[in-house]
């Protein structure tokens, strides 16, 4: 009986380090990419060497890179899926054009991970990890807004992944989303929701859930319905959006967006100021 349970005890044992193992190769981390896709006017990143260099559309970037555009200027990132494949962008404007008939009957959805810097805005790519569980694709995105102001949409995502923006006194947390970000604490929603936590002027942690078809200022702790303008812009964004995924190769089917929201920390949030960036050659 005792060579039974020595015997079944080993078999046990040998089960649960394959298991361990198996768990292991299972789950690969890596690290995406953003690939930039439009530009408008001029822009820069640095790897953290604090050496410059001119953004170009086809540059890629990993994590670590610190982007700024320089004055009436606007760049256009397309992040992990697709991000190093072939595309039709060219340079050129990429201001919101006027809303035609069609575009009014589009229900906007996030079809792919995108986000548009415009003029004078400083982002940071801080993490863009991907792990392969076997079972599932779990993402980790974390970007970082020091100044000025992005859009973006984000397609869903499965349970276990994360997207955050970071601005000065906070972090918004994004699933399935078209948003807008301001580094002063302003946040518009024109599909699915945004959870914003941030540290008050009291020192207060504040958490506000921002649904589609609003906006929020963090500073006035006021939330309104976005404006007609905001709405145009966004509605613009997202068609252009739309209309350019389908100039990727090899593109899997997107997905819809997801409505879910998650309570996140703003004890992630940078308080550091970005460096001194100089001025745009």
């Amino acid at each position: 009986m005792n060579q039974i349970r020595r015997f079944v005890g080993s078999i046990m044992a040998c089960g649960i380090a394959v298991a361990m193992v198996s768990s292991a190769f299972a789950q690969q981390v890596t690290q995406d990419t953003i690939k930039v896709v439009r530009l408008k006017g001029s822009a820069r990143y640095t790897t953290g060497n604090n050496v410059w260099h001119p953004l170009k559309v086809g540059t890629v970037l990993k994590p670590g890179a610190l982007i700024q555009t320089g004055a009436n200027s606007v760049a256009d990132f397309l992040i992990g899926k697709g991000a190093v494949g072939s595309s039709t962008f060219m340079n050129g404007a990429a201001a919101a054009s006027p809303l035609s008939a069609e575009m009014m009957s589009y229900h906007p959805m996030a079809e792919q991970n995108l986000v548009r810097m415009w003029e004078n805005s400083v982002l940071s790519v801080d993490k863009l990890n991907v792990t392969k569980t076997g079972a599932d694709i779990v993402t980790d995105t974390e970007l970082d807004l020091h100044a000025g102001h992005i859009f973006g949409t984000v397609k869903k995502l499965s349970a276990a992944s994360k997207y955050e923006v970071k601005i000065p006194n906070g972090v918004a947390g994004i699933r399935g989303t078209i948003y807008s970000i301001d580094a002063s604490g302003l946040i518009s929603v024109l599909e699915g929701s945004v959870v914003v936590a941030y540290v008050g002027s009291d020192g207060t942690v504040v958490t506000q859930v921002v649904a589609a078809g609003q906006q929020y200022d963090c500073t006035t702790k006021q939330i309104t319905p976005l404006s007609s303008s905001s709405n145009n812009q966004m509605m613009s964004f997202a068609w252009d959006s739309r209309k350019k995924a389908q100039t990727f190769q090899n593109v899997e089917q997107w997905f819809t967006q997801d409505h879910t929201i998650y309570v996140i920390s703003p004890t992630t949030a940078s308080s550091t100021p970005p460096p001194a960036l100089g001025t745009l050659e």
